[in-house]
């Protein structure tokens, strides 16, 4: 065989290699696009699930106003328990002296000290963060308020104060049965207590007992939830306040009702035509709402809570971060576009909404903070930019929809009690008749407060359900510290009403 025959063989195989080399980069290239494109369109399928147009955000409106009504007319007609609080005045600004409160909602407790002086005027307050071990939230009851009880009295004897005769308010934000300001029923825990020989005993009393043994002499004056609390403080600076919601690691709503519209409370007594109401909202399953596959509702072994808290699930601080892992390991199942490292996506309640809210907010032109979540608390290295921007949308889409979600029940509040200009829901048309009413909804909780994305687009759909005429009547007002504050306050009422009445 000549040079050139051999030249000829040579080139011909370099050719096959070429051509083989290059039918497999072109194959893979394929491969890879797609798995890519199965990774976007789970991201789609998504946020196809999670759309809340106005108009689907009005028949939530709707449907929530219409469980309220049931709620209050009789004891399980409703999936909204509408529990009567029993609170029938307001703080006024005429409150004055020294007041204490505990605030308890989830892992942690505060105790608090609030100086009153007149004018809706708070001189000086001090609060204190407690952590709960969690051993104690599945405990006994007894162990559980004996350390909220002692810390109360360390407080106390810190601040050099007296307890002798002192008001105090206590926040208790579970769902409670009560016939007095100052004694409830716990009807089931939620988020992550589960101290069952507690349920139905009278969490006041429990308190009370356990301050006696830590030989604190005072008693337990208002007992109350954060989002009564947050409506107090709220009443307190602001007499337009109607309403208080809260929004953090769970979410509830509180609102001012009138006593002949509430059916249940017939031979209750009062001392006013009004009374204040628990809403108890996270228990509302929205039918208009599609459930996604990736919904803490469809993934009951991971609940912490087994009771179906629908409305809370889709929208609080315990659960957004958990609905966008789930996600995100859908996406890795699918596709590989967290490369092979991806074992910690596995792990429930990882990736918590802090963690969300950080990668939302990342306006940075790389999306450092993006790479650097996932790289610190989920170990998945090197992810490409373009994955980056896919796990920021799926984390603006569960913000998205749970912002949105909380506004149609703000809105579904200001329907129940008539100003939302549609006459209590008799009408679709919104506007102002008669004299225009102004209505300050009162609002507590760090994903609210402390979360810009969310906190815009709730005030957002807020605007667009209601229109231009009638928001512009609505205003949402940040309470600090509302839910303990509150509490205080009411203590502060209702002792001044009951030396009053001796």
């Amino acid at each position: 065989m000549g040079k050139a025959q051999w030249l000829s063989v040579a080139m011909g195989c370099v050719a096959a290699v070429m051509c083989v080399v290059a039918t497999a980069l072109v194959t893979r290239r394929a491969a890879a696009r797609c798995r890519w494109n199965r990774a976007v369109e789970v991201v789609r399928g998504f946020e196809e699930g999670c759309a809340t147009p106005t108009e689907r955000l009005q028949r939530v409106v709707n449907s929530l106003a219409v469980e309220m009504f049931a709620g209050l007319a009789s004891e399980g007609a409703s999936k909204v328990r509408m529990l009567l609080t029993c609170v029938d005045e307001l703080p006024n600004g005429s409150e004055e002296g020294i007041y204490y409160a505990i605030d308890l909602g989830g892992t942690s407790f505060r105790v608090m000290k609030l100086e009153l002086g007149s004018g809706s005027m708070a001189i000086n307050k001090k609060i204190e963060h407690r952590p709960i071990p969690e051993e104690l939230t599945k405990g006994t009851s007894e162990d559980l308020f004996d350390l909220i009880a002692s810390a109360l009295k360390n407080f106390i004897e810190r601040e050099g104060g007296k307890d002798e005769g002192r008001a105090l308010g206590f926040t208790f934000s579970f769902p409670v049965r009560q016939v007095s300001i100052s004694s409830g029923s716990l009807i089931r825990w939620t988020k992550e207590f589960s101290i069952e020989e507690a349920v139905g005993k009278d969490v006041a009393q429990c308190l009370n007992e356990a301050l006696v043994r830590n030989g604190l002499n005072l008693q337990v004056t208002a007992l109350v939830n954060n989002a009564v609390g947050t409506l107090a403080m709220g009443h307190y600076y602001d007499e337009d306040t109607v309403a208080a919601v809260i929004i953090g690691a769970g979410t509830n709503a509180s609102y001012i009702e009138r006593s002949a519209a509430i059916t249940k409370c017939r031979g209750l007594l009062t001392n006013s035509d009004l009374m204040v109401v628990n809403v108890e909202w996270g228990s509302f399953r929205p039918p208009q709402i599609p459930l996604t596959p990736y919904d803490i509702c469809f993934n009951v072994e991971k609940n912490r809570n087994h009771y179906d808290q629908a409305f809370e699930k889709l929208i609080s601080g315990v659960y957004l971060g958990e609905i966008a892992r789930l996600v995100l390991q859908g996406m890795a199942q699918e596709s590989d576009v967290f490369g092979s490292s991806v074992n910690f996506l596995s792990t429930p309640f990882i990736f918590s909404t802090p963690y969300l809210a950080a990668i939302r907010e990342d306006d940075s032109p790389d999306l450092r903070v993006v790479g650097r979540v996932l790289e610190e608390r989920l170990k998945i290295q090197d992810v490409p930019l373009k994955t980056r921007r896919l796990v920021v949308r799926i984390c603006d889409i569960v913000t998205r929809r749970a912002a949105r979600l909380a506004a149609a029940g703000i809105v579904a509040v200001l329907q129940k009690i008539g100003r939302d200009g549609t006459l209590c829901g008799t009408t679709n048309v919104r506007k102002i008749r008669g004299e225009p009413k102004r209505s300050v909804v009162a609002i507590e909780g760090g994903l609210y407060q402390g979360y810009s994305v969310f906190r815009e687009y709730l005030n957002e759909a807020v605007d667009e359900i209601l229109g231009d005429e009638i928001a512009s009547t609505v205003s949402l007002r940040v309470m600090e510290e509302g839910s303990g504050i509150g509490a205080a306050l009411l203590a502060a009422s209702y002792l001044s009403t009951k030396q009053n009445s001796t």
